[in-house]
């Protein structure tokens, strides 16, 4: 059996206090550190502990090149080895862990950004028992807890040294901009037209030209920046409520500016759904239309390979649409949401992506507001919300 260590791996020490009487009658604080080790490993999406022999052993192996076992076997303490093997941070030849290692060295992942894309990737969270749970231990006072917040803004200058700019004049644009209200009650009584539903997707989504940029290296030109004019990120939609439209998922495709249906679903699916994929948030679990933002790494990283700023610029492209389908649903007088608190694992699993080439950074949102305002929502112009 020939191995070699998996291509992406990050070692954490932690120290660990916890108190010995012993230590207080030795004439020490009482105060007992033990330290451990954790490896980080994608695509690997917990934390591993090892010992310290098996720390020091993993930066010994080659990531490279293939090495008979009974060979380090030799050199190194087999247990440790074994160890690693069982715990994917080496991987055998021609083995199902050395064919996923193969995926994230052919995806050309950054190092850093792959450790912190996988270690922050959700399951099965449900931040409204999270949130019940704050309330009940803390009584629900966050300055308790977290002590004073920084200042609203960090003033770097003496008041009497700013100049006054002069204020635009009203547009449009302003108006727009005053009625982007993030919405946490929607109508579940009502549906979205077709019409509203395709214009609000066009409008964040859907490519306005197709143009070769270089031979076989086709671009879209969209109605928001992205890294490259790669447009990496794409559109996956949990639909609930729209007329014509069946509920269930579906793929958008942006240059035919049509639906890909993926699978279709009863309406009581399509609700446990929606709240496992935005982590229970039961105000957003109503919204008629639940947009996932999914990130295709092979896309960007083609072009950015194992560049430090790859992964930081897919964050930036959904932003761009997430902003742009605020104000396009708004200009409809529909509602928007967006949040980053999603099940990126369930939300995978079920549109059958494979995280090392395409994943969730958010899932994004529209549909009729309420009439009536059950839950509470930021709106301090009183735009959307009569004071």
């Amino acid at each position: 059996m020939r191995v070699r260590r998996c291509s992406i791996v990050m070692l954490e020490p932690r120290e660990h206090l916890d108190f010995d009487l012993s230590f207080v009658a030795a004439g020490g604080n009482g105060l007992r550190s033990t330290r451990h080790w954790f490896a980080l490993a994608p695509p690997r999406a917990t934390e591993i502990e090892l010992s310290a022999e098996e720390a020091a052993l993993l930066g010994l192996l080659s990531p490279t090149q293939w090495t008979d076992f009974a060979e380090l076997a030799r050199v190194h303490a087999r247990a440790s080895l074994e160890n690693l093997l069982a715990k994917e941070l080496i991987v055998a030849q021609d083995s199902p862990a050395a064919a996923r290692d193969d995926k994230l060295r052919d995806t050309h992942w950054r190092g850093h950004a792959a450790v912190q894309h996988y270690s922050s990737r959700w399951a099965g969270i449900d931040t409204e028992a999270i949130q019940r749970d704050l309330v009940e231990v803390e009584g629900g006072d966050l300055l308790t807890k977290l002590g004073p917040a920084p200042p609203l803004v960090r003033e770097r200058a003496d008041a009497r040294a700013r100049f006054a700019l002069p204020h635009a004049d009203a547009s449009p644009l302003d108006t727009l901009l005053g009625r982007r209200v993030t919405c946490r009650n929607f109508d579940r009584t009502r549906t979205l037209t077709r019409e509203q539903f395709s214009t609000v997707l066009y409008r964040a989504w859907g490519a306005r030209a197709v143009q070769d940029f270089a031979p076989d290296v086709p671009l879209l030109k969209k109605g928001v920046p992205s890294a490259g004019g790669l447009h990496a990120t794409e559109c996956y939609l949990l639909v609930q409520r729209v007329d014509g439209v069946a509920t269930g998922l579906y793929h958008y495709h942006p240059v035919h500016h049509a639906l890909e249906p993926m699978c279709m679903l009863s309406a009581d699916q399509a609700a446990a759904l929606a709240r496992r994929f935005v982590a229970a948030q039961p105000y957003f679990v109503d919204a008629h239309v639940m947009v996932i933002a999914v990130s295709r790494f092979r896309r960007n990283f083609w072009k950015y390979r194992n560049h430090a700023k790859a992964y930081r610029a897919l964050i930036l492209d959904v932003g761009h649409i997430s902003q742009t389908q605020y104000l396009a649903a708004t200009e409809l007088g529909l509602a928007a949401f967006i949040t980053a608190a999603i099940n990126e694992v369930d939300i995978e699993q079920a549109f059958e992506l494979d995280p090392l080439e395409e994943s969730p950074l958010a899932v994004t949102g529209f549909g009729i507001r309420a009439s009536e305002r059950r839950e509470v929502e930021w709106d301090p112009l009183h735009a959307v919300w009569p004071a």
